[in-house]
């Protein structure tokens, strides 16, 4: 097929007398987006996102070749961070003073659009996601689709008991560090299950049920904190003396590998297969004779050199290598 050069370069000078224009987005899965809610083609979304803490790389890149409408929506976006929460965790339930997530979301959402927030505005957001309400959407619907728009590789996960009215939170991948998944576990949780001790003392409807499933969560959280196989982190292309003990995790490492042992202590809103599909089967190619793992295939019926990555390793071997 021949090319028409000459057709192409008319149809681009009368499209862009000016030349091409700079690189603008408002879609969230891109690098270049500017982070505001009001235009973003997943207004809830991103408003969740900020509530966590999270910030686009537009934002903090000065660099970044951006036009000035996306400047200026970024120095927008700048004004909302002081609603941001400090720790990344952020309780569906109103826990330990701090309001319910859906009150710090529409507070967010109000600051962001401003005069244009109205009920009719919030209701128009709610169907396009399928709910009646910020927290009917945030329990049961958010964790799912924020998986389906990022490709199965969430950074902001839903952490929750199991039971409808129990402990649910969502919690920015990126700021979970072990600190802070001890005060997940310690603070926010701890001050649930001590109201719900007080409530099975008061005889409160369902208190002895979410008292039940919290302390059922706090275990399972805990042996993700110490890490002992098969709630532990494997990381193929690292030594044994360099595999995280507990809950260590290198962001570099990615969401893949660090969620694991999330996925497989079944602590999140969705653990499987197709709302969450992350899988922990050998990649493809064959790693080089130095690599660390290079012989580990032969313990699962593949060939040296298998990139096998759902491997498990116990705290006293990590440890041991690490003496």
């Amino acid at each position: 097929m021949r090319f028409d050069l000459a057709h192409w370069q008319q149809v681009a000078a009368e499209r862009y007398p000016n030349g091409l224009p700079k690189p603008y987005s408002d879609d969230p899965t891109q690098w270049i987006f500017h982070g505001h809610p009001q235009p973003a083609t997943e207004p809830l979304q991103v408003a969740v996102a900020r509530l966590l803490g999270y910030r686009w790389p537009a934002e903090s890149d000065s660099e970044m070749e951006l036009s000035d409408q996306a400047r200026a929506w970024i120095a927008r976006s700048a004004g909302l961070n002081a609603l941001a929460d400090d720790d990344g965790i952020v309780c569906l339930p109103p826990v330990r003073g701090e309001k319910a997530a859906a009150d710090r979301l529409e507070n967010l959402l109000e600051a962001a659009f401003g005069s244009d927030w109205t009920p009719q505005r919030r209701n128009q957001l709610l169907e396009q996601v399928g709910a009646r309400s910020l927290d009917a959407w945030l329990r049961d619907k958010f964790f799912e689709q924020h998986c389906k728009l990022f490709h199965h590789r969430p950074f902001v996960w839903h952490v929750w008991d199991g039971l409808k009215d129990g402990f649910s939170a969502l919690v920015n991948y990126h700021k979970l560090t072990r600190a802070n998944l001890e005060r997940l576990i310690y603070t926010y949780l701890g001050d649930w299950i001590r109201t719900q001790q007080h409530g099975v003392e008061q005889k409160l409807d369902g208190a002895a049920e979410r008292l039940s499933y919290a302390q059922n969560l706090k275990a399972r959280l805990e042996a993700i904190l110490a890490g002992e196989a098969p709630y532990d982190i494997f990381v193929r292309w690292k030594p044994l003396a360099e595999q995280p003990i507990g809950w260590e995790p290198d962001l570099n490492d990615g969401v893949r590998l660090n969620i694991r042992p999330f996925m497989t202590a079944e602590v999140l809103r969705h653990n499987k297969k197709p709302k969450l599909n992350i899988e922990w089967k050998k990649d493809r190619g064959t790693d080089v004779p130095s690599a660390p793992w290079y012989t580990l295939g032969l313990q699962y019926g593949e060939k040296e050199g298998a990139r096998i990555n759902d491997h498990h390793l116990t705290l006293a071997a990590k440890k041991a290598a690490r003496t």
